[in-house]
C-alpha cells in the first residue's frame, strides 16, 4: 500500500504477554506488517440518545457496546487515535441535503403522537416513530460525521470515523428505513463544497443505499456503490443493476444486487469483481464507506449469509484501497446491524482497521467487555472476536460461471457500468 501518500507507517508487530488484543500491543498481535494510521473518532456518549424506542430494531445499546469494546481492547490509547465530541450539524449543514420544510418538521416533531405534517415526512410510522429530542439527536449524529470528514479533508488524521452514521436512506424530504437525516450524503456535499472535485461512496449494508444514491444520481463527481441484497426480497425495494446514474452522469451510480442466501465466498467474489476495479478508474480525492452489519448471517432484518469475519476482510479491503485509489483519505461510518453478539465485534474490528491496529480474530474478548455487554443485554457475552472462519477473495477474474446466480449479478453489474469507466465487463 502507498502508505506515504497519507503518513502512515509501517511496522512489523511482535506477541508478548500483555492484556490487550491490538495487534502490536498484546497476545492479538498479528505479526504481520501493519499501518500505523491515524484516525479521528467522532464520539460523544449523547450519540446514544438517537432512540426509537424499547422494542424498535435498532436500539443505541448496538452503539455504546461498540464503543466500551473498542475501549477494553486498548484502541482509543494507540498511537494516533483521537477521539472528539462532535458539534451537532447546523440547520445550514442539513440543508445540504435536507428541504427546510422537512427539518422544520422533524424539529417539531418530538412528542408521543405526530402532527400530520410529520407523517408527511415519512415521520411517525413504525420504521421512524418520532421521540424526544429526535432533532437534535439526528443532528448530532450528522454533526459527527461532519467532524470526521473536516479531519480527514483538512489533513489532521488520514482516517475519520463516525461509528453511530450511516444513516443512508434518508431522502431530502422524507425520513426512511430508520434514517432522519441522511450523514454520509451530507458530509459528501460538504466535501464537495470544500474544493472535492470527486468522491467515492462504497455501500456494503445489506440493503441498498438509495439516499445517497439519490442525492447524487445527476453528479459525475461522486461514484456510488452499493453492494446489498437484491430488491426483489429486500428493503427498500430500490438497487437494481440498471440505476446507474442520471443524464450526463451514466456510470456514476453502480448497483451489486445480488441473491438472498448468499454467503462469505459470493459476497468477497462480488466485492472483489466490482469495487477495486471502479476505485482505481474513479481516483477519488476521498473515499466515504458505510460499514451495515445487517449482512450478518443471524441478522433478522434481510438475507445474506456473511460472517464477522468476511466482514472484517471487507473492512481491511477498503481500507487497503482508501490508500490504494484515494490517497489514503477515508471516512467510514455505521449502518444496520441489529445483532448484539455482532454489531460490536464487527464495528471494533473496523475501528482497529482504520487506526492500522487490527485485531487478532482469535483473541478472547477482554473479560471487563463481556461483564459490562452481559449486564447491559441480560445475555452471555461472546467470547473471542472471529465466528472461526477463513474466508478468502475468490478472484472473479478466474473465470465466469453463468450458472452462479451470483456470477450473473456480478456480470449484469460490469455490463451496466464498466463500459462508461473505460473497463472491459467480461473477466
Amino acid at each position: 500500500m502507498p502508505c506515504s501518500e497519507a503518513g502512515c507507517s509501517l511496522r512489523l508487530t511482535r506477541a508478548d504477554t500483555g492484556d490487550r488484543v491490538i495487534a502490536g500491543r498484546g497476545t492479538a498481535c498479528l505479526g504481520r506488517l501493519v499501518m500505523t494510521c491515524t484516525l479521528h473518532v467522532a464520539w460523544d456518549d449523547r450519540l446514544a440518545g438517537y432512540d426509537f424506542g424499547v422494542g424498535h430494531p435498532m436500539p443505541p445499546v448496538r452503539l455504546e457496546l461498540t464503543i466500551e469494546l473498542a475501549r477494553a481492547l486498548g484502541l482509543f490509547a494507540a498511537a494516533g487515535v483521537s477521539v472528539e465530541r462532535p458539534a451537532p450539524a447546523t440547520d445550514a449543514e442539513l440543508g445540504l441535503v435536507h428541504s427546510r420544510p422537512y427539518i422544520a418538521a422533524v424539529r417539531q416533531a418530538a412528542g408521543p403522537e405526530p402532527s400530520a405534517p410529520a407523517r408527511e415526512f415519512g415521520l411517525g410510522t413504525v420504521d421512524n416513530p418520532v421521540f424526544a429530542g429526535m432533532h437534535d439527536a439526528s443532528a448530532l449524529i450528522v454533526g459527527a460525521t461532519l467532524a470526521a470528514a473536516r479531519a480527514v479533508w483538512a489533513g489532521t488524521a488520514q482516517h475519520g470515523a463516525s461509528i453511530a452514521g450511516g444513516l443512508h436512506h434518508a431522502m431530502p424530504a422524507s425520513a426512511s428505513g430508520f434514517c432522519v437525516y441522511n450523514d454520509p450524503a451530507i458530509a459528501i456535499s460538504w466535501l464537495l463544497a470544500a474544493g472535492a472535485e470527486r468522491v467515492a461512496y462504497v455501500d456494503i449494508d445489506v440493503h441498498h443505499g438509495d439516499g445517497v444514491q439519490a442525492a447524487f444520481y445527476g453528479s459525475a463527481r461522486v461514484l456510488t456503490i452499493s453492494l446489498h441484497e437484491h430488491p426483489a426480497t429486500a428493503f427498500p425495494g430500490t438497487g437494481l443493476p440498471s440505476e446507474t446514474g442520471g443524464p450526463g452522469a451514466r456510470g456514476s451510480a453502480v448497483n451489486v444486487a445480488l441473491p438472498a442466501g448468499t454467503g462469505d465466498a459470493g459476497w468477497l467474489r462480488a466485492f472483489d469483481a466490482v469495487v477495486p476495479p471502479l476505485l482505481r478508474a474513479f481516483r477519488p480525492q476521498i473515499l466515504v464507506s458505510q460499514h451495515g452489519c445487517d449482512s450478518h448471517w443471524l441478522d433478522p432484518m434481510a438475507g445474506l449469509r456473511l460472517s464477522i469475519d468476511a466482514q472484517r476482510i471487507a473492512h481491511a479491503a477498503i481500507h487497503q484501497l482508501a490508500h490504494e485509489a484515494a490517497g489514503g483519505r477515508w471516512l467510514l461510518t455505521g449502518g444496520g446491524g441489529y445483532v448484539l453478539d455482532v454489531v460490536p465485534r464487527t464495528w471494533a474490528h473496523l475501528l482497529a482497521e482504520a487506526a492500522g491496529c487490527p485485531v487478532n480474530p482469535s483473541a478472547p474478548i477482554p473479560a471487563r467487555w463481556r461483564e459490562y455487554a452481559s449486564r447491559r443485554t441480560s445475555r452471555e457475552a461472546p467470547e473471542v472476536m472471529t465466528e472461526g472462519g477463513e474466508p478468502k477473495f475468490a478472484r472473479f477474474a478466474s473465470g465466469y460461471d453463468p450458472a452462479d446466480p451470483v456470477d450473473r449479478a456480478i456480470m449484469a453489474t460490469r455490463l451496466a457500468v464498466f463500459p462508461e469507466h473505460g473497463l472491459m465487463p467480461q473477466p
